[in-house]
């Protein structure tokens, strides 16, 4: 039997894919290369080029015991610029992909999903029980599929995870504030201009710590059905991200603001999960914030021959 990994080119899903070849193999990556890159895909897994949305996906599940499913527009900020896309990505692909596991008898899912269902959260830390009230059509989307994960898993005998991600950072990203410091940093070392007021206050992991919890919840989640919430410790002020990362690439700009709470129409300005229920898994976090910044950038400046 295999595993598959849907999105497996992307950023989150190709460091899973590193680690699951490191400990088996017949690891499959279904993905269209659209937003992930070949270059990403580890060359001891199968490589199968196919759109969710668009293409004949069942026979790639054929021989399928678990699937990760990570494949998804994970733009926040464009799901409110351009829904229907967002929505045909993120949901009637989701549909697909729990199609092609009930037609194939997969035993189980594995389904990323977000800190954004939770929209302006009442409660902070906030724990898996709360009210899900997205403020995003992100967060709407990665909601409803949530709720169709759950009802495949107990309508058809699989056994699923739905994991609610904050904001996980580290190589191989594409998007995240601490990309858009750097490139902006890049382009000008002595202006910083920052998306809201600056005081968007947000849990981040680093995404080492992200894969950990992936599988650990992946291999002891024991109920047909499970979410769990994974992120920091403690949160971290969008201002004093700008700081670090200008820190670690030794620049002073000046920081303007565009203004608002809000950094984008769907943006949550305080966000820091309740992670109690992963860590009675035996999952902790390993990678202090600024271990990771330094990480990430430092594979930023390799990638861009910044110095």
């Amino acid at each position: 039997m295999s595993v598959l990994v849907t999105g497996g080119a992307g950023f989150i899903a190709s460091h899973l894919v590193d680690v699951l070849v490191s400990k088996q193999s017949n690891i499959v990556v279904l993905d269209d290369l659209s937003s992930g890159k070949k270059e990403n895909v580890n060359k001891k897994a199968k490589l199968i080029v196919k759109d969710i949305v668009r293409d004949d996906i069942d026979s790639a599940f054929k021989g399928v015991s678990t699937v990760f499913h990570f494949a998804a527009d994970p733009l926040v900020k464009e799901s409110a610029e351009n829904p229907a896309h967002s929505f045909n990505i993120n949901v009637s692909g989701t549909f697909r992909v729990l199609e092609a596991c009930r037609k194939n008898n997969v035993k189980k899912i594995v389904f990323a999903s977000t800190s954004t269902v939770y929209g302006d959260a009442a409660v902070i830390p906030t724990p898996e029980t709360a009210l899900l009230e997205p403020v995003s059509n992100y967060g709407a989307s990665k909601l409803a599929n949530e709720a169709y994960v759950s009802s495949y898993c107990h309508t058809y005998g699989m056994r699923g995870v739905s994991l609610r991600f904050a904001n996980i950072f580290g190589p191989r990203s594409t998007h995240g504030v601490m990309k858009d410091f750097f490139f902006k940093l890049k382009k000008n070392a002595k202006q910083l201009e920052i998306l809201g007021d600056g005081k968007q206050d947000k849990s981040y992991l680093f995404v080492s710590d992200c894969i950990e919890a992936i599988l650990l919840a992946s291999e002891k989640s024991a109920k047909a059905y499970s979410a769990f919430n994974v992120g920091s410790s403690d949160k971290m002020k969008v201002l004093e991200v700008a700081r670090i990362v200008c820190e670690i690439m030794r620049v002073s700009p000046d920081f303007s603001f565009t203004g608002g709470k809000r950094g984008w129409v769907g943006d949550v300005p305080v966000m820091l999960l309740d992670t109690k229920k992963i860590c009675a898994l035996g999952w902790k976090q390993k990678t202090s914030f600024k271990q990771g910044v330094k990480k990430y950038v430092e594979w930023l400046k390799t990638l861009t021959g910044f110095d």
